[in-house]
């Protein structure tokens, strides 16, 4: 759990810091694809096997 964690907060600031937004669209977005990723991290480790 706590790797998960880690790893969406890391793409979280990925995110964040490899793309300029100028708009709050452009943040929405941002942060929607955040949450894709991290939904994805965190179906593959359903299982354990992180």
């Amino acid at each position: 759990m706590k790797r998960l964690i880690a790893l969406a907060l890391l793409a979280l600031f990925a995110s964040a810091s490899l793309t300029a937004c100028n708009t709050i669209a452009g943040a929405g977005k941002d942060v929607k694809d955040a949450g894709k990723a991290i939904e994805k991290t965190a179906d593959k480790c359903k299982d354990g096997k992180c």
